[in-house]
């Protein structure tokens, strides 16, 4: 029993000098991040920018906390700021930028489906053949949040919907890693992520209403 007690008195002391040690890389990123996730609720280009510089800096912290797959997810969500950032204001058809739309609950069911299979599978790898730690967990949140990362580049009503499960696991895997500022931004996103569903739904009926509007007027009288 004393081994036990020992072995979280020792986790706890590990956690606290990595947080120590990462504090001020992990307040710039964590603001800017929040940055990101304000400018993403109200629909604003310069989440991209923000969402950029504060996934450079996470790519690094989390290679030196050994979550492979989280820092290898941030390089794709680099990636991903640039390809959101030309979506959002030269996108759609008429190359003015994508509106906001929903998709099917068969076509989530799909997704979540193949999305879990690939985590299922990378898990397993990330298990047996590195010494990443949780590997199953971090490999999940790592899928699902290329997917969803995707859906917020297309504009897709229900990616909150996956951030909030997402954020809520992210959670338990940045304080088993003492990164304790990113564990309290990802409670924040929590009650975020509510909001900005809603900011996005009532943007998405505006968006139909302008052009139910519209269709009405071209009608012939």
């Amino acid at each position: 029993m004393s081994e036990f007690w020992l072995s979280i008195v020792n986790s706890i002391t590990t956690a606290l000098g990595e947080a120590q040690a990462l504090t001020a890389w992990e307040a710039v990123a964590v603001l800017l991040a929040i940055a990101y996730l304000v400018f993403a609720m109200k629909g604003s280009i310069w989440c991209w920018p923000a969402a950029f510089i504060s996934t450079a800096i996470y790519t690094v912290l989390f290679w030196n906390v050994a979550l492979l797959m989280e820092s290898l997810l941030n390089v794709y969500y680099m990636a991903m700021a640039i390809y959101g950032y030309w979506m959002w204001t030269r996108g759609g058809k008429e190359h003015e930028g994508v509106n906001i739309v929903s998709w099917s609950a068969m076509t989530h069911l799909k997704i979540i489906a193949v999305t879990g299979l690939i985590a299922l599978a990378i898990g397993h790898f990330m298990a047996t053949q590195t010494h990443a730690s949780l590997p199953y967990l971090d490999a999940a949140t790592t899928c699902f949040a290329v997917m969803t990362t995707y859906l917020v580049a297309k504009k897709v009503l229900e990616n909150w919907f996956y951030w909030f499960v997402i954020d809520a696991v992210s959670i338990y895997l940045y304080v088993s890693k003492g990164l304790m500022l990113t564990a309290v931004l990802f409670v924040l996103y929590l009650g975020m992520v509510v909001f900005g569903y809603y900011m996005w739904r009532n943007k998405m009926e505006d968006q139909q209403s302008l052009q139910n509007n519209s269709l009405s007027s071209e009608l012939p009288n």
